[in-house]
């Protein structure tokens, strides 16, 4: 693949990200005014603003993204979603999802004019990580919007891994599915490590899949079970993702672009 054609393909993907989220956002505008008066949770704007990775992620000619597994029987009942992390591309895959979610993001995102507003507009929740203070604030923001019958979706290793392996998880979401009563939701993301390199801006060829397994409930347990679980989540995670990693390594590479 030639060099020309990554930086003309990277070009494009950016160029469509940043099209879609300055049309977003007056779009986004009238659908939270419209269907305020009957969903308070901002469900219906908050899927929509997840159309905008689905655009980028369909027009971008290196990139071929898939969701699998076993998708929840009512995805309207809350669930803490926990996902490993290979890329902010990650983020893109996962709103392939056709359901939503309200994303636990670093506070420095929704700082960014538009693309933090509509952030805001849809729901997400920031936090300060290495701030107790604000960690504290976002996971009680977390329970109030779980107890409203809205998903949360966070990254238990609370950041990008940069060599492959799957890193320690947090106990953060695994004590906030506990204190909710709700089940937690295991993903396994994988190919989206070449999509978009940490700190990088080109893009590059990503046959990615995003895999959802079966949802794990927490009731009757307490704080005391919070390592077994959150043990028990990252163990699935893992030998699931090592199982794809099998599968993508036996598929043919997809052919160069003429």
């Amino acid at each position: 693949m030639s060099s020309i054609y990554v930086t003309l393909a990277s070009l494009w993907t950016w160029l469509v990200l940043g099209s879609c989220i300055a049309l977003w956002l007056p779009l986004m505008t009238v659908i939270w005014l419209v269907t305020w008066p009957f969903d308070r949770e901002r469900y219906w704007v908050g899927l929509f603003f997840r159309k905008i990775a689905v655009v980028t992620a369909t027009l971008n000619p290196l990139w071929h993204f898939r969701v699998t597994g076993t998708m929840p029987e009512n995805p309207r009942r809350p669930h803490v979603v926990v996902s490993n992390h290979e890329s902010f591309t990650d983020i893109l895959l996962i709103s392939h999802l056709p359901w939503e979610m309200k994303w636990l993001s670093k506070i420095e995102i929704l700082r960014i004019p538009v693309l933090g507003w509509i952030m805001r507009i849809a729901g997400d929740i920031p936090v300060e990580r290495g701030t107790r203070v604000s960690a504290a604030k976002a996971m009680r923001r977390c329970l109030e919007v779980l107890k409203s019958g809205m998903s949360i979706i966070i990254f238990p290793e609370g950041t990008r891994s940069t060599t492959g392996e799957l890193l320690p998880f947090k106990d953060g979401a695994f004590r906030l599915a506990i204190d909710a009563g709700v089940p937690i939701l295991p993903l396994v993301v994988r190919g989206t490590s070449t999509a978009l390199p940490k700190h990088g801006w080109r893009v590059g060829r990503s046959d990615a899949e995003v895999r959802v397994l079966p949802a794990i409930e927490t009731a009757g347990l307490g704080h005391k079970d919070i390592a077994a679980l959150k043990q028990r989540v990252r163990g699935l995670i893992q030998e699931t993702r090592r199982g794809m990693g099998a599968i993508c390594a036996s598929l043919p590479d997809p052919p160069s672009p003429a």
